[in-house]
């Protein structure tokens, strides 16, 4: 087994390091959620908390990890007598992103228990990390039906698998561990609430910091082992005091001036639910069991508001987590008070020092002119000159977002799990069976009966059982729904310059990205003015970036919306090659005008023809405005094989199956 970095030498992420430690002194706090960019020990540090965990008592040879002590009466290895009690290690199970439900939950040989009557069963990775920890590296990349099962384990402290009639329970109480990157794209909310503390971690900016950094890893992969054993003794001193702290944690006073204190901060923040003050409540408690006082202080519930209400509090989806200190220490000011209130239930929700959740630590949390302006294409096609000469204008502000109708890719696929458009899946409601490709999953029982059934005779039944054969097994075909690729392509010209117009545009574009985040979409943005076309972001699940990016897009120049249109179809050429089963939805954003080069009216249109043979589903988002339309964007869609909606219809429930029409109006434009 190689030799994991100490947890001690870890380098400038002392917030991250306080978490782990406290949820490894009171590990119901809920787990801790780690944000940061790449390259910031996060895994590093998370690996080396395990080595730090004090040894767990296990029923010998039980595989779920049974407490001697208070052994799991429905244990699928048990019943389990007390006997043969050993000590072990506590175990770090890592998720893999791409892992399979059965791999997570365990599997059941459905062959067996459908012919034998038996539940055979292999236990998944909930089990391995009962009493221990589970950790997931870019959890916020795990697919959504896993996500409902860690949900439904961390919220029952059970696994349950179901197959046809046949269940299996065993318990999963577990320190989950999560970490990532946030340009990747966000947790869903009620993930997000599970875990009890985040913390945002990041590059040290201080050279000599940095310097310490490099220094220590390149010793470390050098020698290992040598490195390893020079920590050894801060290694064996966090061990022992984490320890203590264990066993000074139900001696620890929660008094009710800190509840009220923990009471107002809540209410102050807006968070939603009960969930927060008690973990709040749980972490001040350990807290101060980790600086070895039996009193929590106002420092202590300042520290766990930090680590706990970051993720909590409302806030647009766009919105990173964060906290006013300001604002948290005006609260607590005026929430303290004399704390001589009679001792609280010691068996209630503040007493014993319950673990609780907390979040990380120092956390902070237009121009609407109607006249177009300098730099808006003329009659002639021209770029007017703009205020300065260069002949850009400066980024304007987005509108207001508004909710939109969902716009939907045509047809069934099969790509990652989401909530766009119709898709097979794992997970869904049942339309058919199949024979089984692989394992058997998700076993269509009549189906299989069906199958079956007609053998029975040559096969030799002679009694109640149905003798099955592998052939006969049938797998279920069930539908659901997937992510897609909306790839955006937003017109930056002169043309849509005019202030009050770009600020529509972009509250329209941002609306639909709120709608893509949602809907677990990945999406990118092409950006078309001057002379070229540009992709200002590459597809990615992060739609915060895309929004930064929007948000900051300067504007002015001719329109060639030919070269925005090819750039696009470069992007999904290669996605499609990078993941096949994840199909495109393109948006473009336009007034349909096109100025610049040879014939660029031509040139668009050939440009757009390459989508529609394709059958890319599109929609255009026709921008033009005034008294006088000349319907360019109309026509721009039909070449595209989409359809095409102005800014008003956008809000409008018109707007509804837009793109589940999109095979129809090109069938009828083949015909």
């Amino acid at each position: 087994m190689s030799t994991r970095f100490p947890f001690t030498a870890v380098v400038g992420q002392q917030d991250l390091q306080l978490a782990l430690l406290l949820n490894a002194v009171a590990p119901n706090i809920g787990g801790v959620l780690v944000r940061g960019e790449k390259g910031t020990a996060k895994s590093t540090a998370v690996r080396a908390l395990a080595a730090l965990l004090p040894q767990v008592e296990v029923v010998a040879g039980c595989r779920f990890s049974c407490d001697p002590a208070s052994p799991d009466p429905t244990c699928p290895d048990g019943p389990h007598t007390g006997d043969g009690a050993e000590a072990r290690d506590a175990r770090m199970v890592e998720l893999p992103v791409g892992a399979s439900e059965d791999r997570l939950v365990g599997a059941l040989d459905i062959e067996r228990a459908l012919a034998e009557g038996v539940k055979a069963f292999e236990p998944g990775l909930l089990a391995s990390a009962n009493r221990g920890i589970l950790y997931v590296d870019e959890v916020n990349l795990l697919h959504d039906h896993l996500v409902d099962v860690l949900l439904d384990a961390a919220a029952m402290g059970a696994s349950y698998v179901e197959r046809e009639g046949v269940s299996v329970r065993h318990a999963a109480r577990f320190l989950l561990v999560g970490t990532m990157n946030p340009e990747e794209g966000e947790l869903r909310p009620q993930l997000l609430d599970r875990f009890g503390l985040t913390v945002e971690v990041a590059a040290s900016r201080e050279p000599d910091q940095r310097v310490e950094v490099v220094r220590r890893r390149l010793a470390y992969d050098d020698d290992p082992a040598g490195f390893a054993a020079r920590w050894a003794d801060e290694e064996r001193a966090v061990r022992q005091r984490i320890v203590a702290a264990r066993e000074l944690l139900p001696k620890v006073r929660l008094g009710n001036g800190a509840l009220k204190q923990i009471a107002a901060t809540c209410a102050a923040f807006e968070v939603d639910g009960m969930r927060a003050d008690i973990v709040m409540a749980r972490t001040a408690t350990a807290l101060a069991a980790w600086d070895g006082r039996s009193d929590v202080l106002a420092e202590d519930v300042r520290q766990a508001a930090l680590l706990a209400l970051p993720h909590r509090r409302r806030r647009n989806p766009f919105d990173a987590p964060g906290l006013d200190e300001d604002k948290l220490d005006q609260t607590l000011e005026e929430s303290a008070g004399d704390d001589d209130d009679p001792e609280p239930d010691p068996d209630g929700p503040g007493g014993g020092g319950q673990p609780s959740p907390a979040p990380e630590e120092g956390l902070r949390g237009g121009d609407t002119g109607a006249q177009p302006e300098a730099g808006e294409d003329g009659a002639d096609g021209e770029p007017r000159p703009a205020a300065g000469g260069a002949g850009e204008q400066a980024p304007a502000r987005a509108a207001e977002p508004f909710r939109t109708k969902a716009l939907t890719v045509p047809g069934v696929g099969a790509g990652a799990a989401g909530r766009r458009s119709r898709a097979r899946t794992e997970r869904g409601r049942t339309t058919g069976a199949l024979r089984p490709r692989g394992a058997l999953t998700k076993l269509h029982l009549a189906a299989t009966v069906r199958a079956a059934a007609p053998h029975q005779r040559a096969r030799g039944r002679s009694g109640p059982g149905l003798v099955l054969r592998r052939d006969d097994l049938r797998q279920a075909a069930r539908e659901g729904r997937e992510g897609n690729l909306v790839l955006f392509v937003v017109d930056a010209s002169g043309s849509m310059a005019a202030r009050q117009r770009m600020s529509a545009v972009k509250g329209a574009v941002l609306s639909l990205l709120l709608d893509a985040y949602q809907r677990r979409d990945k999406v990118g943005l092409v950006t078309f003015r001057g002379t070229a076309a540009e992709v200002a972001l590459p597809p990615t699940s992060s739609v915060d970036a895309a929004a930064a990016r929007l948000e900051s897009l300067p504007t002015g120049g001719r329109t060639p919306l030919a070269a925005g249109l090819l750039k696009a179809h470069d992007v999904l050429r290669v996605e499609r090659l990078r993941d096949p089963s994840r199909r495109a939805l393109l948006v473009v954003v336009t007034d349909g005008r096109a100025t610049g080069g040879p014939e660029p009216v031509a040139l668009a249109g050939r440009a757009a023809r390459l989508f529609g043979a394709e059958s890319v589903a599109s929609v255009v988002v026709d921008c033009e405005s005034g008294p006088v339309r000349l319907g360019l964007a109309g026509r721009l869609a039909e070449e595209l094989g989409g359809t095409a909606v102005t800014l008003e219809e956008l809000r409008a429930d018109a707007i509804a199956g837009l793109v589940r029409d999109v095979r129809g109006t090109t069938s009828r434009r083949a015909a």
